[in-house]
């Protein structure tokens, strides 16, 4: 009797143990369990600096950011402006750089090569439109932004859509009508008349055949790598938030080429 239970308790003891091996096992292994997440997109997760990130060769260059990526938090989570920024513009940068070379695109600027644009070419259609589009978007956002905008942008604005509510309006639905991706544009002709449109994939109004045209001064981009891992399949919601980080200054600025251009 007296093996038996001595027996029996080095068996307990014993399955204690791989129990315990088990459980610290799981928990080094377990991405749930060593990172924290929560539901609206943010993470613990480190991101890097956007400054180290560059463009393999070629003329285009990737724009530096005035910002960091976790700066944007109060409408985009660090992990999205990240991937956004080092994977799926760089990869734009990267790959136009590859369509141009030892062609006389090389010498152009991207409003050139854009405005000349063979529609057939599908790797400068592309990648083409996705570097102009990535250039403007993260160039018109500021973590001091929101509000609305001023000067002759305003002006303009009030003029040609009755408020700046009005014009919010337009954008927004513009972007969340758009089917599958895209972006929706706020565009200025040579007078300085202001439009609103949309266009599909990397299109945009700089392109010959596009359903709205002119040059383009802002633009919210709907494809699901600028918002998904916050807000799932609400883009309405994205587009909403999006407001709060626009840099109107920026856009002013934009406007502004476009009109003292058509004087000079």
């Amino acid at each position: 009797m007296k093996k038996l239970s001595i027996a029996l308790s080095a068996m307990i003891l014993a399955f204690g143990m791989i129990s315990c091996d088990q459980k610290e096992s799981k928990d080094s292994t377990d991405p749930v369990a060593t990172e924290s997440t929560s539901t609206d997109g943010n993470s613990s997760e480190a991101v890097g600096n956007p400054a180290d990130v560059k463009v393999d060769e070629g003329p285009f260059q990737m724009p530096a950011l005035k910002y960091g990526y976790a700066d944007m938090e109060k409408a985009i989570d660090a992990k999205t402006m990240e991937v956004h920024y080092s994977k799926h513009f760089l990869g734009y940068a990267n790959n136009l750089n590859k369509a141009i070379k030892g062609t006389a695109d090389e010498s152009k600027s991207i409003e050139e090569i854009l405005k000349g644009l063979d529609l057939k070419n599908a790797a400068l259609r592309n990648n083409g439109g996705g570097y102009f589009n990535h250039v403007m978007y993260f160039a018109t956002i500021s973590p001091n932004g929101g509000g609305a905008p001023t000067g002759p942008l305003a002006e303009a604005i009030n003029r040609d859509f009755g408020s700046f509510d009005e014009l919010k309006k337009q954008l927004s639905d513009a972007g969340a009508k758009q089917f599958g991706s895209g972006w929706a544009w706020l565009v200025s002709d040579a007078s300085g008349k202001l439009s609103v449109g949309s266009t599909a994939n990397q299109d945009n109004p700089l392109m010959p055949g596009q359903s709205i045209s002119g040059t383009p001064i802002f633009g919210i981009d709907v494809w699901e790598h600028a918002y998904y891992l916050r807000y799932q399949n609400k883009r309405a919601d994205y587009i909403t938030a999006f407001f709060d980080v626009v840099d109107w200054n920026a856009v002013n600025e934009n406007y502004a080429k476009v009109t003292q251009g058509s004087k000079s």
